[in-house]
Parts: C-alpha cells; sequence; structure tokens
C-alpha cells in the first residue's frame, strides 16, 4: 500500500456529545459506535456553541468534563462544548482536504489529536495544497500527556530482565530475528509477535515508527531526512515490521484481542508486545481496554497483566494539543469560549480526573496511578529519555517509509452475493452495487508487496457444488487488479447466505498458504446470516478458526453489511480468528467500512 496509503475513517471508542458520523467496530460484547445518531445531551442554542475533535483516548473523559462545565457563562454568555471524538490522522486528513461534515462529522472550532505530531503534519500537508494554515506558528498548550511505552506480558518482561534492566526496540528487534523466538531466552512463548497500529493516523503507531527510526541511528539525536535515507536504518526498521502480526486503526483491536486470550487462561499465547500509550497499560490492567471511564469496573482485572517498557533508546510523548483553529468559520466568540474551556481543563479539578484516568499531567507529572503496582514507573522516562518530534518534513517521510516497509498482505476479499445484496440501500441503489463500487476503491489501497484473491458466495447455484466461487487467485495486486475490477463489477445477487462453510474454506485455503513473513487475512462482507443447512454450526466453525501458532495465523474481518447482518455471528468469528468485525449497518457507510477493515494490513 505505497504512496498515500488511506485515509483513517474509523473512531476507537464511544463518545461524543452531539453527533458522530463513521464506522462500527465490534469488539468483545459491544459495539464501538460512531454511527450518525444524536447523544444524549441536548444542545442549547442559546449558548455558544464549540465544537472539540479529540483524540479517541481521551475523548469520553472531556466529554464527561464537558458536560459538567456546560452552561457556564463566558462574557455573559453560556458556552456549551460538544466533544466529538476522531482519529488523530483521520482528523488531520480530513482538515487538509477540507472538513465535510457529511462524512467527517461536525466541524471542528478546537482540535485536540494525540500528539502535536500531528499538527505539525497538518501543517505540511496544507502547505503543499498551498491552503491556509489552521494551526498557527505558536505551539499548542498541552492538556494531558502520556508516553509511548512497549507494553509486555508481564511474564515475558520478566523473562528479559524487567524491571531492573533497561529494554528497549533493540531487545525487540533481537527476538523478532532470534529463529528461535523465546526459547533463546529460555521460554516457552514461540516466536516473538509485535501488536502496532498504522502509522498515517495512529499515534502509538507514528511514534512506535518514529522511535525504531531513532534506535536504528544508535543515537539520542534528532532524526533527520538523512539519517533516513541510510540503508542500514530502513534494514532495521523494515526487521522491527517483520515480527508484526498485523496492524490497525486503533491499539484496542489487539487489547481486547489479548483481553479474551486471558480471559480463556492464554495470556500468553495472542501477543508478545504492543506499542501503546502508558495510559492504555494501566486501562488493560484495569479490565477497561477502551479507556471509556463508563465501562470502568465492568470486566475482571486480567490474570496476566501488562507492564509498561520504557524504551531504553528514548520515546515520545503523546501531549494532547489544544488547537483552537485559525479557520475562518470560528468566530471570536468561539475563541474566548474555547480559551474558558481551556482554563477548565487545565485546572485542579479536571488534571485531578485525568491523572485518575492515568494521563500525566499537561506538564508531565505522573500521578498515583503511575506506579509500579499498576506496572508502570513514574521515574521513566527521564527527562533525556524523552526525544523531541521529529519536524513535519521528517515525519512525512516517517510516514512514506512505512508505507514501502511495512510487512506484506495476502487478502482474500470476499463478497456475499445471495439475493438480498440486490435489494434497495435506500438511495437509489442496490446494496451489491455500493459494495461493489466500495471495493473497486478498495483496490486501490493495496500495495505492489500484498497479494489479493477475490471470492463471492452465495448459496450453490446454477449446478454449483460448492456455496463459493472463487474467481481470481491469489495474485500481486499490481498484476491482478485488472482482472479483480472486472469480476467485481460483473458480481450479481443470488440464491441464500453461506456464510460458515465459506469462512470455514476461507480459513483451510489461507492456512495453506499462510507464512510469517505476509499477514494472512480475509476481508468478508455479508448482509445476512447463515442459510445453509450442510454447515450451520458455529461452535465447530470458532474451534476450527481459533490459532495455536499465533505468529502465523489467519485473521478474519468481516464486515456486517446492512441491517439484517448477523453481527453476533461475524463477532464470534472474528475474535475466534483474532481479527475485529465491522458493522455497516448503513450501507452508505461501506466505503469508509471497507477503508478501515484494511487499515489492518
Amino acid at each position: 500500500m505505497a504512496g498515500t496509503r488511506r485515509a483513517p475513517l474509523i473512531v476507537a471508542a464511544v463518545v461524543g456529545v452531539g453527533i458522530i458520523v463513521g464506522v462500527k467496530v465490534l469488539t468483545g460484547g459491544s459495539s464501538q459506535s460512531t454511527a450518525k445518531t444524536p447523544d444524549a445531551v441536548k444542545v442549547d442554542k442559546s449558548c455558544t456553541q464549540v465544537h472539540l475533535t479529540a483524540s479517541s483516548e481521551k475523548a469520553a473523559l472531556l466529554k464527561q468534563i464537558a458536560a459538567a462545565w456546560n452552561g457556564t457563562k463566558v462574557d455573559g454568555t453560556c458556552a456549551q462544548v460538544t466533544v466529538t471524538s476522531k482519529s488523530s490522522g483521520g482528523a488531520a486528513d480530513a482538515l487538509a482536504r477540507g472538513w465535510d461534515e457529511a462524512s467527517d462529522g461536525p466541524r471542528p472550532d478546537v482540535w485536540s489529536p494525540a500528539a502535536s505530531s500531528w499538527t505539525g503534519l497538518l501543517r505540511e500537508k496544507t502547505q503543499a495544497a498551498d491552503k491556509p494554515d489552521l494551526i498557527g506558528r505558536t505551539k499548542p498548550p498541552s492538556i494531558a500527556t502520556t508516553p509511548l511505552v512497549i507494553a509486555m506480558p508481564k511474564p515475558m518482561a520478566t523473562a528479559l530482565g524487567w524491571p531492573t534492566k533497561p529494554l528497549g526496540w533493540g531487545d525487540v528487534l533481537k527476538l523478532a530475528q532470534d529463529p528461535k523466538g523465546w526459547a533463546s531466552v529460555g521460554q516457552p512463548y514461540g516466536q516473538f509477535t509485535l501488536g502496532k497500529t498504522n502509522p498515517n493516523f495512529s499515534t502509538s503507531g507514528l511514534n512506535a515508527t518514529i522511535g525504531t527510526y531513532v534506535a536504528a541511528t544508535g543515537t539520542s539525536s534528532d532524526l533527520t531526512l538523512a539519517s533516513l535515507a541510510d540503508p542500514r536504518v530502513q534494514a532495521y526498521a523494515r526487521a522491527v515490521e517483520h515480527a508484526v502480526v498485523h496492524y490497525g486503526d486503533t491499539t484496542l483491536t489487539f487489547l481486547s484481542n489479548l483481553q479474551r486470550a486471558d480471559d480463556r487462561g492464554a495470556g500468553l499465547s495472542y501477543i508478545s508486545a504492543v506499542a501503546v500509550e502508558e495510559k492504555s497499560v494501566w486501562d488493560y490492567n484495569q479490565g477497561n481496554p477502551s479507556g471509556d471511564p463508563a465501562t470502568l469496573g465492568k470486566h475482571a482485572k486480567p490474570k496476566t497483566p501488562l507492564v509498561a517498557l520504557y524504551p531504553k533508546e528514548g520515546t515520545l510523548l503523546s501531549d494532547s494539543p489544544y488547537a483552537v483553529l485559525q479557520a475562518d468559520w470560528v468566530t471570536d466568540v468561539v475563541r474566548k469560549a474555547a480559551a474558558a474551556f481551556l482554563v477548565e481543563v487545565t485546572g485542579s479539578k479536571a488534571q485531578a480526573r485525568f491523572a485518575a484516568a492515568a494521563f500525566r499531567s499537561f506538564d508531565g507529572k505522573a500521578g498515583a496511578q503511575i506506579s509500579a503496582a499498576n506496572g508502570l514507573n513514574p521515574a521513566l522516562p527521564t527527562a533525556d529519555g524523552v526525544l523531541t518530534p521529529p519536524g513535519p518534513s521528517v515525519l512525512a517521510r516517517v510516514q512514506s517509509l512505512w508505507n514501502s516497509q511495512r510487512k506484506g498482505a495476502r487478502v482474500l476479499l470476499i463478497i456475499d452475493t445471495s439475493g438480498s445484496m440486490g435489494d434497495s440501500a435506500g438511495n437509489g441503489d442496490s446494496k451489491i452495487e455500493l459494495a461493489k463500487s466500495a471495493a473497486l476503491k478498495a483496490l486501490d489501497q493495496f500495495g505492489p508487496k500484498d497479494d489479493v484473491a477475490l471470492w463471492s458466495f452465495s448459496t450453490p447455484i446454477n449446478g454449483s457444488q460448492e456455496p463459493y466461487r472463487q474467481l481470481v487467485p491469489f495474485t500481486p495486486i499490481a498484476k491482478g487488479k485488472a482482472e479483480l475490477r472486472t469480476q467485481i463489477s460483473a458480481l450479481q445477487a443470488e440464491g441464500g447466505t453461506a456464510l460458515y462453510a465459506t469462512a470455514r474454506r476461507a480459513f483451510r485455503v489461507m492456512s495453506a498458504g499462510a507464512t510469517p513473513d505476509t499477514i494472512s487475512a480475509v476481508v468478508l462482507l455479508t448482509d445476512g446470516r447463515n442459510e445453509y443447512n450442510p454447515d450451520h454450526n458455529l461452535d465447530s466453525l470458532e474451534k476450527e478458526l481459533a490459532p495455536e501458532d499465533t505468529s502465523h495465523s489467519v485473521r478474519f474481518f468481516p464486515i456486517g453489511y446492512g441491517g439484517d447482518a448477523d453481527l453476533s455471528a461475524l463477532r464470534a468469528i472474528a475474535e475466534a480468528a483474532r481479527g475485529a468485525a465491522y458493522d455497516a449497518s448503513d450501507p452508505a457507510s461501506i466505503d469508509k467500512v471497507l477503508t478501515a477493515v484494511l487499515s489492518n494490513f
């Protein structure tokens, strides 16, 4: 997926006061929704309205702070802050191209991404397009901080010398490259596997990629374009990427899968390490990987907790800037209200709430939750262990390099062609026509290292013995794109839905060709539920999909398309295969859903 990889359009948690537009990701027994529905909090149109778009890890908390503050008088007029959640990279892309409220949600007056790196990247994007600078030259103030760490199950970290031995990306690389894996340090955990998010829109993914490049230089000096051009530096970073099991739009996918593995007593079987913010380690150890305050305490703490490794090569802070946008739609009245809310958010009462959620303060002070008992170290990172974020041009180059160095993917795209796919999507098009259009666009998001195959499925028709049809074999995308486009365009709706038989056969085919060198994944789009009696056993399918060797297992990313899809079965399939299920109940959202799904590769 070289070049401009993809625009992120998925949100990681249920947050927001007002309307949130996007996709639903199903994790565990609940869905993280960005459906286009109003929140229960009523907008008071007599108040000055401030729209604040925040990164997902803090949006729910900001929502609570705003709810208590709303109605405050600013220059004699009440003010109300509406908080919506959007991934940092997704918001940066939307602002750079021109915010579209129909697809991006309420246009922000204030933007608070997870880290200042995104404000620099936005400035780079607007300059390149000869558009106005929305940030300004003054660095926006921080409202909270949390450092990037390498989270690792405690027994694994202990085997490497934690907590006394300094550890970092060099140790990750050594384990990743050793053919013996964990056996090289006398442990029975199999191959070393890494979870890492997509740096084109995830802050943890961006900071982890920067961190590996810094480690590759062997110095603590600032990254430069010249150092990124060094073949040895690129080879180091490429080797780290080789350990990745798959990418993702959010660390929640990894942490939720890890929680489910831990629930089964298999907390050491899923993943060896995952690059996350320190705050996410605390969330996971509370049994609340989403970090949403509303779900805190509703799940037991893990049997095998995570601990935080603070990379010895240095790490970056997510500093949550509070940027009042320098845009013509932000009036002076709104600016004053936004400034007043900033005073509230950086005040002692709100900062105590951030500390209770395991954020550090806006000036970097660790609270009581940052403790050894919670797997964290308040003394780290030291002042000289905090890296200075690279300039925007270097950040853009880091992203560009990742697009070419990331682990390759082998993706089987399966599209439901049952009769119900011919039903209207409510806007004049049928569901299958919208799905075909989205799939055709999605082909452009694959890169030259990716092999892609296409199947369709319904139930056996026209004398066929099987409910699935293998339309295009695995072919490098550059070579096979024309045939993929032809076959997708020709899809017709007919028959029933043979969901389980198709998923089972796809898993067997994919497993036969799976290797540690590629991400093996199935993307399955369906608008119905299983209607194929010869294979109607979901329990046996789940057992077959559950991997024993997670170093080169097959991940499933099913999409529930339309209102009649069996989301419960799709969630079960995704969980068994250590992937994630996506909810496109509104067929018009399928473009955004496919974009989100493909961020995993």
